[in-house]
């Protein structure tokens, strides 16, 4: 994405949540201050360079993907995106509730679904659809920086149709902790991650409501604007 501010619409745990400080303290940022937070004792005990394992993910606040980032279209104002995203946590829905566990996803470590929930798949599929109308379309730039050549064909059909290329079936629930480890480092620092989350005693997971991040500049973070609870039903 070349322009900027961009927007997500992302989940992420209430500011008080308890999961949400474990996220926010392990990548040295919480979205919702905007602020920087010292990592927890002992984990640069473990992995001295923590700091540099968790930069990418520091970038854009601890977070599950529902719409990836996107620029708006000129004509439809910030304002008009924050009113959306009101009356899409509105319409009653059935909240998805996970397992959450740590665990390794295509070489990094992130918090995900323990199992596969179709009520999780259908929520992140309505707000693909349903903010599609704000996502400005990708330039070519956006588009090679995705590397569509190692891409499925169906995740190149996202991609073009949607902006990203793992939505609908190809969802991939997570709220990232690391950057991509090698193998020999991946093992420990998954230990170290699991027994920290399991203090947490934390065996389900509401994915109750949505919020607006915005990232100004290329040189700065994401961070909240705004968050609006799920209707259940």
């Amino acid at each position: 994405m070349t322009g900027f501010p961009r927007y997500a619409i992302y989940y992420t745990p209430a500011a008080d949540a308890a999961l949400t400080v474990f996220g926010a303290s392990l990548l040295g940022y919480d979205a919702w201050t905007a602020r920087e937070r010292g990592f927890p004792e002992g984990v640069l005990d473990a992995a001295p360079d923590w700091g540099d394992l968790t930069t990418d993910a520091r970038k854009y606040g601890f977070h599950a993907t529902l719409k990836a980032p996107f620029n708006l279209v000129e004509t439809r104002p910030e304002a008009e995106l924050r009113d959306a995203c009101a009356a899409f946590a509105a319409v009653p829905r059935a909240v998805p509730i996970i397992r959450p566990v740590v665990d390794a996803i295509s070489g990094f470590i992130a918090v995900i679904p323990g199992e596969a929930s179709h009520t999780l798949q259908d929520l992140a599929a309505d707000c693909v659809r349903a903010f599609e109308p704000f996502r400005a379309p990708m330039t070519a730039e956006d588009r090679a920086r995705r590397k569509p050549e190692l891409l499925s064909a169906r995740q190149r059909d996202h991609l073009d149709r949607w902006g990203y290329p793992y939505v609908m079936e190809d969802l991939r629930f997570h709220m990232t902790l690391t950057c991509r480890l090698s193998d020999d480092r991946r093992g420990p620092i998954l230990g170290m991650l699991r027994d920290r989350f399991a203090a947490l005693s934390l065996t389900s997971l509401p994915i109750d409501r949505i919020a607006l991040f915005r990232q100004p500049s290329a040189s700065s973070r994401f961070s909240i604007i705004d968050s609006w609870p799920i209707t259940g039903r």
